[in-house]
């Protein structure tokens, strides 16, 4: 398993249920974590899967994933 980072376009609690929604259908809940206080607003995931997957499923939740 790796940690992978990216910068998304999250802005509340809303946006990161939204995306976890997505990210719960492919990777577990304690996989993941969204830092909303941070300038980039930062999703760090690890997990073994690639990181297009996990761009894909926050697009899905309509907002943009930049790989770190």
């Amino acid at each position: 398993m790796k940690t992978m980072k990216f910068k998304t376009n999250a802005k509340c609690g809303g946006c990161v249920s939204a995306i976890g929604e997505k990210l719960n259908d492919i990777i577990k809940p304690e996989e993941w974590n969204l830092d909303l206080a941070s300038p980039d607003k930062v999703l760090e995931v690890t997990a073994g899967i690639p990181a297009e997957s996990i761009i894909s499923a926050v697009e899905k939740a309509g907002f943009k994933a930049k790989q770190l």
